[in-house]
């Protein structure tokens, strides 16, 4: 099968392996093809958004090179006639130069600045341990710096619109919340769940209680639906809400209570350090369930 003469799909040069056999280059070359290429000529990928490389995963990587070769060339484009630049295999490249090759099979092919840096993020996205903020930011890079809508993002990608979306949403979670999330503090599925609203002190309220209880994500759902129902089911709460604007260990407080007293509790701060707690109940014997919930 010869490079040069098939179509040319973006993500060809990421999944995608030349066949070797198949290149010819000669003093005059076509403009892609594969090659052995000195790796003195090959400079790195400015747009690489990857910064970090495993180093024992690097040495595994490199002695299987020096048993099987390079087994999927990497891809370059040509700077001049005779420098080229890493468009994607960074990893391959610095195993290679660990495992003492002095060149490296490589796609040349054609690409300016925005294609090499599009190519490289969709490479990135590929990678089996990124984690889903990762996945994310690199989403929202390709959407930004690549000026790429969601439909054509999602087809680049191969997936469905709504799973990019799921994703780009994350993003709009409290910092704290998204580091969680990155050191697998909690899961996709809670994050997701936490995302049912805007409000950043119910998400912080969630997030708290995810980790001091190890809520399910069944769980999760439900405090959502509770706080939620709690603080916009009115505009009576809502005016409430933004009156008092609780610090989150109030907040928390507040939210133990009322589910420990099964009612909603109000607490409101005034102004030297002083407040008031206010416990509504229905009827006689729900004003004793309380008191006996309170040991009194």
């Amino acid at each position: 099968m010869n490079e040069a003469s098939q179509p040319d799909p973006l993500l060809d040069a990421v999944s995608g392996t030349p066949d070797l056999a198949a290149a010819t280059p000669t003093s005059v070359a076509p403009p892609e093809y594969t090659a052995n290429i000195s790796l003195e000529r090959i400079e790195l990928n400015p747009f690489q958004p990857r910064k970090t490389f495993d180093p024992e995963a690097l040495q595994e990587l490199a002695a299987s090179i020096r048993t099987h070769g390079v087994v999927q060339p990497i891809t370059v484009r040509q700077l001049d006639g005779e420098h080229y630049q890493l468009i994607s295999g960074e990893r391959r490249l610095r195993a290679a130069q660990m495992a003492g090759l002095q060149e490296i099979p490589a796609f040349v092919r054609r690409a300016n600045d925005q294609e090499m840096l599009e190519i490289a993020l969709i490479e990135n996205i590929q990678r089996e341990d990124l984690n889903a903020i990762e996945i994310a930011l690199t989403y929202q890079r390709l959407l930004d710096e690549c000026s790429l809508t969601h439909e054509v993002l999602a087809e680049r990608l191969g997936k469905q619109r709504s799973t990019v979306t799921n994703y780009l949403r994350l993003l709009r979670l409290p910092p704290e919340v998204q580091i969680g999330l990155k050191q697998q503090q909690i899961s996709m599925g809670h994050a997701r769940a936490m995302l049912a609203t805007d409000d950043v002190a119910i998400q912080l309220v969630v997030y708290k209680e995810i980790l001091e209880k190890d809520l399910s994500v069944r769980r999760v759902e439900d405090l959502m639906k509770a706080l939620i129902k709690t603080y916009h089911g009115t505009s009576r709460d809502k005016a409430n809400a933004r009156k008092n604007n609780l610090p989150y260990a109030y907040q928390k407080i507040m939210n133990d209570l009322s589910q420990r007293f099964e009612t909603k509790v109000q607490l409101r701060l005034k102004s030297e350090g002083k407040g008031e707690l206010l416990i509504p109940f229905n009827s006689d014997d729900d004003l004793n369930r309380i008191l006996q919930a309170i040991e009194l």
